[in-house]
């Protein structure tokens, strides 16, 4: 069976090329601690929806669930009492919220057991799947990059929690990958929904994961593009519908807006030489690749 990895943040930057540069940025470093907060938090929410969905049913299934929720509220609660002692922010992170545009990115009736049991579970646990597969991912390179940075009392006490967490959400990765050949070994039949499955899953959480990342000149473009990456997964007669109900909010994108708006904000308040040096070349590059790729679509 195809195992899916995670893919780089348009083809270039590994996760470990990202975190190498956050981390020595405290204010960024912070930011990025709370997302991880906030999505451990929220995957509490959304385990708890598909739980309460199955309604006991299958039995192992529910139980498995039911730890899962605890291993991500603990993971909540270091990340939360981490940053309280750090004395950071424990609000909402700024920034596009990669966990609400993977909600977004849903297709909810395929992922609802309580419409078709067996191809909800089989969507729910690709889902969950692929997510915490990025989340394994950027925990490696959190760690490999604190352990590169200069040993400061901060600084270990955030590898030290980071290092708690990682096990976890790597026996989480196993577990998922368990259930999905378990399914998967029911029939052929099971074996191409499993296939199907991760297969769009892992374009949703690509594209969620991008929309997080890119706030540059084009960006809703990209993001229409990947739009267009989830759709193709899709049977064709699903394709249209999917695509309409989505393309309006992905090319206004408010979200993006408001978050390119507070970058430019905080960069110009921070040094505004930088900000016309950097920031603006950096905003208008965004485009620059657009244009680039379509160019090469064509040729």
């Amino acid at each position: 069976m195809t195992v899916v990895y995670p893919r780089k943040l348009s083809n270039s930057l590994s996760a470990r090329d990202i975190m190498q540069r956050v981390v020595p940025n405290r204010e960024i470093h912070l930011i990025t601690l709370n997302r991880y907060r906030y999505n451990e938090q929220h995957s509490c929410l959304d385990l708890t929806n598909v739980i309460e969905k199955l309604n006991g049913q299958p039995r192992e299934l529910v139980r498995d669930l039911s730890h899962h929720v605890s291993d991500e509220a603990r993971h909540a609660v270091w990340l939360t009492d981490l940053l309280y002692d750090l004395g950071a922010d424990l609000g909402k992170p700024p920034g596009s919220s990669y966990i609400d545009e993977f909600d977004r990115l849903l297709d909810q009736e395929q992922y609802d057991p309580e419409q078709n049991l067996e191809d909800g579970i089989i969507a729910a646990l690709a889902a969950i799947n692929v997510t915490e597969k990025r989340g394994c991912e950027y925990f490696s390179a959190h760690i490999y990059a604190l352990k590169q940075a200069p040993q400061t009392e901060e600084n270990i006490k955030i590898r030290e929690t980071i290092e708690r967490i990682f096990p976890e959400e790597a026996g989480h990765v196993r577990w998922g990958n368990r259930w999905l050949a378990q399914m998967a070994r029911k029939s052929p039949e099971h074996r191409e929904k499993v296939e199907q499955a991760r297969q769009k899953y892992a374009a949703i959480e690509q594209a969620a994961y991008e929309s997080g990342m890119d706030i540059t000149f084009g960006a809703e473009l990209r993001r229409v593009s990947k739009l267009v990456d989830i759709a193709n997964t899709l049977p064709v007669w699903e394709r249209p519908q999917y695509l309409m109900q989505r393309l309006p909010e992905t090319l206004v994108a408010p979200q993006l807006q408001l978050t390119r708006l507070q970058a430019a904000q905080r960069a110009w308040e921070r040094d505004p030489k930088v900000f016309m040096e950097q920031f603006v070349p950096m905003f208008l590059n965004g485009l620059n690749q657009t244009q680039k790729k379509q160019k090469q679509k064509v040729g």
